[in-house]
Parts: C-alpha cells; sequence; structure tokens
C-alpha cells in the first residue's frame, strides 16, 4: 500500500544532476514528482542556490554535496548518489542534518568485472600497443612477450561485489586467484584468500584493486609496493584514483619492472568531456588508459537508475532507509488506518522520554514503532492513530532534541 506524503507529491522536487539514467527520471514522475534535470556537474556555489528548493537531490561522481550546500539544505529529505562511491558527498554532515544518503553499490559491479578480465587479457597479449601500431600503418606480428591468462595468478585486493566477481570470471578463464581484504569475506569458487597484502603482491601476475577511498587506501600502492610485485607483473586500478601513486607507477613501468597496467581512475580527472588530458602514464608501452567508464554501459546506468530511485521513493513514501550508507537503517510495514511520524533527532539522553510524554499527554495509541541509533542521530518510526497524529507531530517536531520530523498519511 502506497501512501502520500504529509504534503502533496507534485510539491517534491527532485533535482537529477550528471545525466542520470531515464527509468531514474520516469520512476519520479510516475510518483508525481517534480522532476528537473541537468546534464553535467554544478559547481558549489551554484548548487548552494539549488538546493535551497529542493527535496531530493540525485547526483554522480563529479558533484560534490559539501558542508556549505548541506548548509544550505533545509527542506532536502535525501540524497541519491547514482553511482557506487559516495566519496564525494560529505556523509558525516548530511547524517546530523537528518539526510540519509542512498547509492547503488550493486548494479555496475558486472560491468566494471568485465572491464577488468578484458583488460586482464589486452595486458596479457600487448593488444593495445599492437592495435596502435597497425592503426599507424605498421605490421608487427609478435610472439615474443605475449601470453594465455590461463595458469597464470590474478591478486585481487578488495573482494567485495566487485572483486569477488572479477575472482569468478577470472577462475573461468583458467586463472589462479588470490585475494586480501581487511575484513573477513567468503571465497568464491577456488579463490584462496591470503593475511597480507604484501603476500598478493607477491604472488601475483595481475594485481587489481577494487578499494573504496579511505585514509588507508590513499596512496596504497607507491614505490615499496611496486617494487614488492613480480618483474613483469601489470598492475590494474579502477577503485579509486587516490589509491594509487601515478608517478611511482610511471618510473616502474619505464624502469621495466612493471609490465603494463590499466587504469580507469586518477588522482586529477575533468570535470567533464574534454580534450588535453595530461598524466605520466600517457604513452607509455603496454598502458591502457580509459577515462573512469567502469560502470559506464548501457545496462548498468540503468540498473543504477531502478536501485537508487527505488530506494529514494521508499524513503519518501514510507520512510526506509534500508540501503543508506550515513543513516540507521530501518523499515517498518505501513499501518493501514494510521498516519506515520517520521522524527531524526539528537542521539542524547531523554529524547525518548519527551517524545512518550507527548505521546501520552495526547492518548495516542502506537499502532507500531521502530527506532535505530547511531552515535550521532537518531532515527524513528511511529504509526499512530489518524484523530491525534498531527498534534503529537508538532509536539514533537517543538523538541529541540528534533532535527527533521515528517509526517506520512
Amino acid at each position: 500500500m502506497t501512501q502520500a506524503t504529509s504534503f502533496p507529491k507534485t510539491e517534491i522536487k527532485v533535482l537529477l544532476l550528471e545525466n542520470v539514467h531515464p527509468v531514474a527520471v520516469e520512476a519520479f514522475r510516475s510518483e508525481g514528482f517534480h522532476v528537473e534535470t541537468v546534464r553535467g556537474a554544478l559547481p558549489e556555489a551554484e548548487l548552494v542556490q539549488r538546493v535551497r528548493d529542493i527535496h531530493v537531490l540525485g547526483i554522480r561522481s563529479k558533484t560534490h554535496v559539501t558542508p556549505a550546500v548541506l548548509a544550505e539544505a533545509r527542506r532536502t529529505l535525501a540524497v541519491g548518489a547514482f553511482c557506487i562511491g559516495t566519496n564525494q558527498i560529505a556523509l558525516g554532515p548530511a547524517n546530523r542534518a537528518g539526510i540519509p544518503v542512498f547509492n547503488a553499490p550493486f548494479s555496475n559491479t558486472r560491468s566494471v568485472a568485465e572491464l577488468i578480465i578484458s583488460e586482464i587479457v589486452m595486458l596479457s597479449r600487448h593488444l593495445g600497443d599492437r592495435s596502435r601500431e597497425v592503426h599507424e600503418g605498421r605490421w608487427r606480428k609478435l610472439a615474443s612477450g605475449s601470453h594465455e591468462v590461463r595458469g597464470r595468478t590474478i591478486g585481487i585486493i578488495g573482494y567485495g561485489h566487485i572483486g569477488s566477481q572479477v575472482g569468478v570470471l577470472a577462475e573461468a578463464f583458467g586463472m589462479r586467484v588470490v585475494f586480501f581484504d581487511i575484513m573477513a569475506r567468503l571465497p568464491m569458487g577456488n579463490n584462496r584468500s591470503m593475511s597480507r597484502l604484501e603476500d598478493v603482491l607477491e604472488e601475483a601476475d595481475f594485481v587489481t584493486l577494487h578499494v573504496p577511498e579511505t585514509p588507508q587506501t590513499r596512496n596504497m600502492i607507491g614505490p615499496a609496493e611496486l617494487a614488492r610485485m613480480k618483474s613483469g607483473a601489470c598492475l590494474l586500478n579502477a577503485s579509486r584514483g587516490t589509491v594509487v601513486q601515478i608517478d611511482a607507477l610511471s618510473e616502474a613501468i619505464r624502469h621495466g619492472h612493471i609490465g603494463g597496467a590499466a587504469v580507469d581512475v586518477y588522482p586529477d580527472e575533468p570535470e567533464s568531456n574534454s580534450d588535453g588530458f595530461a598524466s605520466p602514464l600517457r604513452n607509455l608501452p603496454n598502458v591502457i588508459l580509459t577515462p573512469h567508464i567502469g560502470g559506464s554501459t548501457e545496462e548498468a546506468q540503468e540498473a543504477i537508475g531502478r536501485e537508487v530511485s527505488t530506494a529514494l521513493i521508499k524513503y519518501i513514501n514510507n520512510g526506509a532507509t534500508t540501503g543508506s550508507v550515513n543513516f540507521p537503517q530501518i523499515e517498518l510495514p505501513l499501518s493501514r488506518g494510521a498516519h506515520r511520524i517520521l522524527n531524526v533527532h539528537k542521539n542524547v539522553p531523554g529524547v525518548l522520554r519527551d517524545i512518550s510524554r507527548i505521546v501520552s499527554d495526547h492518548n495516542a495509541n502506537i499502532r507500531a514503532e521502530m527506532l535505530s541509533t547511531d552515535p550521532d542521530i537518531g532515527y524513528l518510526i511511529m504509526d499512530l492513530d489518524q484523530d491525534v497524529s498531527q498534534d503529537v507531530k508538532r509536539g514533537i517536531a517543538a523538541l529541540d532534541t528534533s532535527i527533521k520530523t515528517r509526517i506520512l498519511f
């Protein structure tokens, strides 16, 4: 049962930036929301102005939702990252402002995994160099230095949604698979976990990185790590541009220790399509450079649009935060004939006592209730009889500890 929100759905304004897939636009419009789309990213100053009047913001990887943006997002109910990464969003300030953030951790994993496998084959056969030579009119038919990937070892750093799929596909190619992750992970197939990053670097013929951007992963692969890799081994990075020290990788390739690389992400990337991209890796032998297209397939973008818009609509319509990356996660089935109050409050002593007093003072009957907290906030869903819900909502919203309070009908 889908219920309306506390004000007409046509007044809910959704702003989607960076060419979010049309399937998301249609999903929001089918709910009656007002949707505005923008092809590219917006700079902070312009986004600060635009966010003051919207309820849902949808972005991809180029738009930065900074504390300055969030300070003006007083009407904003939620942010959707139509991608995997959320490092472009100030998650802590969003949490403390009562704004859950949703992303798409699953939808483009297959596209990235397929790209990695194809690049391993290309690096093993030096196909980038051979293709460029033929385009230039040069015929260089060589077998020296070209190998099958069957029987070779791939080392996966970060064995999450993408890394584990890479392992499955690599094993189907007949490769040996070893991996390292800071979390305990269940190996797929015959994939083998290793206890140290160094062990993977020393054993693998191909090292592929699938880690988030964190203080621990920043510059994770530098001169010392590259030196530990096998002579002639190849490095692939489709995770985050800050994970690999590009100058160190360039030097390792120039000196012949690293046999090749495939890089899809960079420390500094253009804000939009343009000419003149510069990198120390350009024009090096057996190096494949792509413009951050790991998840850029039509299938992935459609799936991402559907996944994130579904999560956002569920939050707007019934308050479910399942899948949020920065918020307590709860989902309560709707109660027929009841009004639902959603309250985000500071996680300090006495809040539930004050809310219980308000409910008691109005002789309200609670049909269902669920609370979850994190160190900074508490998130409460409460279904009440309709005749007193507005008074209870106003009382809860007036508490000094309340951050955002909303009522659903």
